[in-house]
């Protein structure tokens, strides 16, 4: 039988077909980490509970920890299902609140606890609780912006609880309805609350619902209700002018909070409805509702609370539409007559003779008027709006003079005519005994500094801030001095006598005088002109002494002098002799604020500027060609042999280079395009044929050379992301894959000179993070990447990902070779940081002493340009002649910004060392701190880098001794640190 059956099976297999199954996969086994259920610990705790005050405990304790969100609503259910049965009513508060914080959850989605948290309004009694569950109701209605059926069934709870005793209710269910409610919803009024004016089943909106609260008894629904009011008009719904006389009354409320809210609900209704006309109370007469608004808030300036008086101040600056006459009278104390509308002589002999009344002359003025006026009830504007910015500047907290000041310059730069009237207010405000005051008032003049001209009595007033013992106030006054224009010789004189005062008390404000003098002597040529041979000291006949070059004061004249003689021909005549020699060394030594002369005839002899060397017009726009002329051309590099390839970029970077120099406006841009192509000429120069054609051996010496330039393209592709604003994010693509560009160099010099294979295989791992970053960072960019390297590798990525070592570096240096340069599309704006050390100047005789051990105070001030956020990213490095390098961050009240894009630097930094003999210089520096890791600043990881970097620049002149003496030395260096490299 055996035999048989073997027999048989024999032949089966010799006549079947073989068919090889191939052996499916098994499916990975899942893990899932179980976790605690939180819900279930919850429920064990309250089981736990034996009193209130225990479930109280518990749930505080509970409040503390954070919940998943898979978790959130099994633990609401349990809250909910204790809520029932706790009769305490602080527990059930908590529960409530749990509710809500448990609802703003990130990622849940609460639509599934809607009705329950609806339910739980049934049967609840307490005040208090009731308010709490409806503001969990508020914060699901905002988790749940897309569901109408959500929104109006909270619309209707809101509605229903309106009628509720407890203002804390009424005040959440006008909440509700404000973030809720909208124009497209009626409401029965079934539903809603106390007003039994409109008969039942009758159709309301949100806002006709609302405005029935205006006039609650409980002065916080009231404030609640304008609120509500005020956030549907912040939805976008449009708010009904019928609410404008609602909101008027409530200017005279008892309750502050109220009247702030009104004037912020009366500001926005004269926005949507300026040109409609209201009628005046007790008057025949008609105005445009803006400057009744404008009258109505104006009156509020002298209201009983400051808060409401600062809350009227700042909306008064918002209203750019009102009427001239209107905004004038805000500086007069009288009322105007022209506010009033006159009678024309017939309509006053008509109404005469309709009444049948005439003069019979036997009566001594039997023909005066019979009725008797009232300022308040005939003028258009109410008597107490009347000078509304004068007592807004007069007010006793400082906070609303600062207010009002802000409004007039708000109101002023839209009218040149209230400009000028209200000078006379903003110069008196130079004298207010607060200091914010004082500095917000010379920042708000220099604002409308275009439609005004100071007189000789205003300049005055002015002058004595000079005298301040703020420099910010000082500064901010020179600021003020060089944007505005003065009437008279006299004036120029005035304000030379007393520049030259505070030079000479405050020698710190040299810059800031100087540079105040330039502008105001090339803003005024003509009334300079007359009084250069004052300022000169030059007579026709006799010889006067040569003055002395080093003295600021003389300084200060001579760039006042120069800089008015560019726009006056007829002033170098004046001059004598020294003047010319002094002025070629102004021009060398401070070229920054001497300008260029024509002076003919003085080229050979002092070698001055014939030609002006400013560009003529339309240059900007021409240099702005040129410059998209320049990446255009270097586009067809593609087309070229690798020499003329090269060449072309050379020329190209040479011409931008020389184009950011002429002109200012396009240096960041010029610079940017030139550093980006310097680093697409790098990367050219180290994949060059011969490089990579022979052996490893035998081109050591090229290895080295691609290796220097990999690793400056990549501190070059730092300065591009980290060192330039208003960037893209498509530039900011560009800059990261020429970054690639440079790591996939790198990684393909680390593989030829066979260091060994794990560190291949950490930096071959180490870059496919790196293009995996990229494709996660800059996904909307790629289809701008087409055809380029980072695109070629994302379609080799699952290969590279499976692939050994070798094989990949094999693929990157063919694609790498493979690859062109990625064109370069600038954006509008492109601007530098920048950063110009003042002091220490580095230029003083007088060494900076101190002893060995102790510290000494060095005052550090510099002006910062196009920086962003330099709170955390500038520091300050004090390199000491050993090699010894201190980083500094400075706090952020050291930082001011005197304008957009601008930051000054005040500080001081505390030098300490120990002893040498002989004078030695210590360098201070402005780092520009940034994180490779990311493109947000980090000042942690570049304090590191730093301190590693300037530790190789020792300063071999120092000994060790007694005494210090140390000469203080400037550098002007923005580094941006990777790693422990450097760039200067």
């Amino acid at each position: 039988m055996a035999a048989h059956l073997k027999k048989r099976v024999y032949e089966e297999f010799s006549h079947s077909k073989v068919v090889q199954i191939p052996q499916e996969e098994a499916p990975a086994k899942k893990l899932r980490l179980s976790k605690p259920s939180k819900s279930a610990a919850l429920h064990i705790d309250l089981c736990k509970a034996t009193n209130s005050t225990d479930a109280l405990q518990y749930l505080l304790q509970f409040a503390r920890k954070p919940v998943e969100v898979e978790s959130v609503e099994g633990v609401v259910r349990i809250l909910l299902e204790h809520y029932y049965k706790e009769t305490d009513n602080s527990v059930r508060l908590k529960i409530a609140s749990l509710l809500s914080l448990l609802s703003k959850t990130q990622g849940f989605i609460p639509d599934c606890i809607v009705d329950d948290a609806i339910n739980t309004l049934t049967n609840e009694k307490s005040h208090q609780v009731l308010a709490q569950l409806l503001d969990t109701l508020l914060v699901i209605g905002t988790q749940l912006p897309e569901s109408p059926t959500v929104r109006q069934r909270l619309i209707e709870v809101a509605c229903k609880h309106l009628s509720d005793t407890y203002f804390g209710v009424r005040n959440k269910c006008l909440q509700l309805l404000g973030c809720l409610g909208t124009v497209d919803t009626p409401l029965s009024k079934d539903s809603e609350g106390p007003s039994t004016s409109i008969a039942p089943g009758a159709v309301r909106d949100v806002q006709s619902i609302i405005s029935d609260y205006f006039g609650d008894q409980e002065s916080r629904v009231r404030t609640a209700a304008l609120k509500a009011m005020l956030q549907l008009h912040e939805r976008g719904m449009k708010i009904h002018q019928i609410i404008y006389e609602q909101a008027c009354r409530l200017l005279s409320d008892d309750y502050e909070q109220v009247r702030s809210a009104a004037v912020q609900m009366v500001w926005v209704l004269s926005h949507l409805y300026s040109e409609s006309i209201v009628p005046i109370p007790s008057s025949n007469e008609e105005i445009r509702l803006v400057d009744d608004a404008f009258g109505k808030i104006s009156h509020m300036v002298s209201d009983g609370s400051w808060m409401v008086r600062v809350q009227a101040a700042k909306t008064l600056g918002l209203m750019t539409q009102v009427s001239p006459q209107f905004l004038e009278q805000t500086l007069d104390k009288k009322l105007m007559s022209d506010l009033r509308r006159k009678r024309t002589a017939h309509e006053r002999a008509k109404e005469l003779f309709a009444s049948g009344e005439f003069s019979s002359g036997r009566k001594w003025a039997d023909d005066a008027p019979k009725e008797r006026l009232d300022s308040n009830t005939v003028a258009l504007i109410a008597s107490g709006a009347c000078g509304a910015f004068v007592h807004g500047l007069e007010d006793e907290m400082f906070e609303v003079r600062i207010a009002a000041v802000d409004a007039l310059c708000q109101l002023a730069r839209s009218s040149t005519s209230f400009a000028e009237k209200c000078l006379d207010f903003l110069v008196d405000m130079f004298n207010d005994e607060i200091e914010e005051v004082r500095l917000q008032s010379i920042h708000v003049l220099r604002q409308i500094s275009t439609h005004i001209t100071l007189r000789e009595d205003q300049l005055d007033t002015v002058l004595a801030v000079l005298e301040d013992k703020s420099r910010d106030i000082r500064e901010a006054l020179h600021e003020l001095l060089c944007f505005t224009n003065v009437s008279t010789k006299e004036c120029i004189q005035l304000a030379l006598l007393e520049l030259l005062k505070n030079l000479n008390k405050y020698p710190t404000d040299r810059n800031s005088v100087w540079k105040c003098l330039k502008f105001m002597g090339s803003r005024h040529p003509t009334l300079v002109l007359p009084l250069v041979s004052e300022l000169l000291s030059t007579h026709p006949y006799f010889d006067t002494p040569e003055p002395d070059m080093d003295d600021p004061a003389y300084i200060a004249v001579l760039v006042l002098v120069f800089n008015a003689a560019k726009s006056c021909p007829t002033m170098p005549a004046l001059f004598s002799d020294h003047t010319f020699r002094h002025y070629a060394y102004l021009r060398d030594s401070l070229s920054h604020l001497v300008p260029p002369l024509r002076l003919p005839g003085r080229k050979q002899i002092y070698g001055l500027d014939s030609v002006d060397s400013g560009g003529g017009s339309g240059s900007v726009e021409s240099a702005q060609l040129f410059l998209v002329q320049s990446l255009n051309r270097v586009s067809t590099i593609q087309n070229l042999e690798a020499p003329g390839a090269q060449d072309l970029l050379d020329f190209t970077i040479r011409d931008l280079q020389r184009l950011g120099e002429l002109q200012t406006e396009l240096v960041g841009a010029a610079e940017f395009c030139a550093t980006y192509l310097r680093c697409q000429l790098l990367l050219m120069k180290a994949l060059q044929d011969k490089l990579w054609n022979m052996a490893v051996p035998l081109c050591l010496k090229q290895n080295v050379t691609a290796t220097a330039a990999a690793q400056q393209i990549l501190e070059e592709t730092y300065k591009l992301e980290f060192l330039y604003s208003g960037l893209e994010n498509r530039q900011v693509a560009t800059i990261h894959h020429v970054r690639l560009q440079a790591k996939a160099l790198q990684l393909i010099l680390t593989a030829r000179t066979r260091q060994g294979l794990d560190p291949l295989i950490s930096s071959c791992e180490k870059f496919l993070l790196d293009v995996e970053s990229f494709q996660r960072l800059f996904l909307t960019e790629l289809p701008h990447l087409q055809d380029s390297f980072v695109d070629k590798l994302l379609e080799l990525m699952p290969r590279l990902s499976s692939c050994k070592p070798a094989e990949l570096v094999k693929i990157l240096q063919t694609t790498l070779r493979q690859s062109g340069l990625l064109q370069l599309k600038l954006p509008d704006q492109i601007h530098r940081a920048t950063a110009t050390i003042i002091e220490p100047t580095g230029e003083s005789d007088n060494p900076l002493r101190f002893t060995s051990g102790l510290v000494v105070a060095l005052d550090i001030d510099a002006t910062l340009e196009h920086v962003q956020d330099p709170q955390t990213s500038v520091k300050v490095q004090v390199l000491y002649p050993d090699g010894q390098s201190h980083v500094i961050h400075p706090k952020p009240g050291d930082f001011r910004r005197p304008g957009p894009d601008r930051h000054r630097l005040i500080t001081q930094v505390y030098l300490s060392h120990t002893a040498w003999t002989e004078p030695s210089q210590i360098e201070v520096r402005l780092l520009l701190a940034y994180s490779s890791s990311c493109t947000s600043f980090s000042s942690s990881a570049a304090k590191q880098g730093l301190e590693r970097q300037h530790r190789r620049h020792p300063t071999t002149r120092g000994r060790r001794g007694g005494n210090d003496s140390v000469q203080q030395a400037s550098q002007i260096a923005s580094d941006l640190p990777q790693h422990s490299k450097h760039t200067t």
